[in-house]
């Protein structure tokens, strides 16, 4: 099976998405990119760029595979992003913003290659023309903070067709969690996928055991698009969460003038070593620190969650993603290859 998938050096074609504020730490970090995927950590504000240096180190100790460092562009980030270049991590993933042709050349000339995620095909030309080695075309599927609300199989190939002349490749994102969605983005041009769902519900996640619980007892159709929570931290950022009891009474009651904002406190939690308050309707996720009401809390989810149904650890998930697609192509798709062919062949000797 070896390097079957991959690109850009990385062995195999599956990506871990970069979970916040904390949820992929170096511990599923440095799983993914031993089975053979590609990582990435999620970048701590810009104030805690020695945090930074020590989650890459803790990274590399236990690894010495390819990983990287997600940053979001909404929030402000030339220190982290200056410590990830001086770092010269392999990658670095971008979102929610421009990232042009000289940052590109900034990281390129630090060794570092660039992975934009888009939700358009716009975005998606505009990150090709800036020189950037990857894409991931980034569906509202997708759990957590979503930039634009087309569909994955619609955005997919409409970005593959967009780019194809840059030759760079296309990376899904979006409700995926098994091979049949993997085999099923390569159809549409993908040369990998992008998960953060499946991987928040593996051992290595940082995710509260209560948060991996939720997500194996959702079944299809028990997430929503939504601006519920964390809407004083980042005005408009729709995102996806899973439709729980709390979600549910109060969809519909915050007022659109309403935010966390003054809200009472239903916890505390740990995020990047400082303790935090979490009052109502925030956005942060409970982490493995979490106390509180932490079933009032939000919890992103993708829309494939109703195909997860154990907590495994990361490289059983990622290696049998890709041992099942690659059985998928090389036998059942084979096989009904095969199958037309001989209906074909018996419709000319019949002629």
């Amino acid at each position: 099976m070896g390097g079957w998938g991959g690109f850009l050096g990385v062995e195999n074609g599956v990506v871990l998405a970069p979970m916040g504020p904390d949820i992929s730490g170096p511990d599923l970090v440095a799983a993914v990119a031993n089975a053979g995927g590609l990582g990435f950590l999620r970048a701590p504000p810009q104030d805690r760029v020695d945090l930074l240096r020590r989650m890459i180190a803790r990274t590399r100790e236990l690894t010495n595979k390819p990983f990287g460092v997600g940053i979001i562009l909404a929030f402000p980030d030339e220190p982290i992003l200056q410590a990830v270049l001086e770092e010269k991590v392999a990658f670095l993933h971008v979102s929610w913003g421009d990232f042009p042709k000289r940052k590109v050349d900034e990281a390129h000339r630090a060794g570092v290659r660039v992975v934009h995620q888009v939700g358009s095909v716009e975005d998606a030309i505009k990150a090709a023309v800036a020189g950037v080695d990857a894409i991931i075309a980034q569906g509202i599927e997708a759990g957590g903070h979503i930039m634009h609300q087309m569909g994955l199989m619609t955005l997919l190939p409409s970005v593959v067709d967009a780019v194809k002349s840059f030759k760079i490749p296309v990376i899904a994102a979006g409700g995926i969690v098994d091979a049949r969605g993997y085999v099923a983005c390569l159809a549409l041009g993908a040369q990998g996928i992008c998960m953060g769902t499946r991987f928040l519900a593996t051992l290595e996640s940082y995710a509260h055991p209560l948060y991996k619980q939720k997500i194996l007892e959702a079944s299809s159709g028990d997430t929503e698009y939504t601006n519920l929570y964390g809407r004083a931290r980042w005005p408009g950022a729709h995102h996806r969460t899973l439709r729980t009891p709390f979600f549910e009474t109060w969809k519909n009651e915050l007022a659109a003038n309403e935010n966390e904002l003054n809200q009472p406190i239903i916890g505390q939690t740990t995020i990047f070593e400082r303790e935090e308050d979490v009052p109502l309707f925030s956005g942060k996720v409970p982490n493995l620190t979490t106390t509180g009401e932490v079933e009032n809390m939000a919890m992103y989810a993708g829309t494939g969650v109703g195909q997860i149904n154990e907590i495994l650890p990361a490289a059983i998930v990622l290696r049998s993603i890709v041992e099942e697609a690659e059985a998928i192509i090389e036998h059942r798709l084979r096989g009904l290859v095969e199958s037309q062919d001989s209906k074909v062949s018996h419709l000319h000797t019949m002629v």
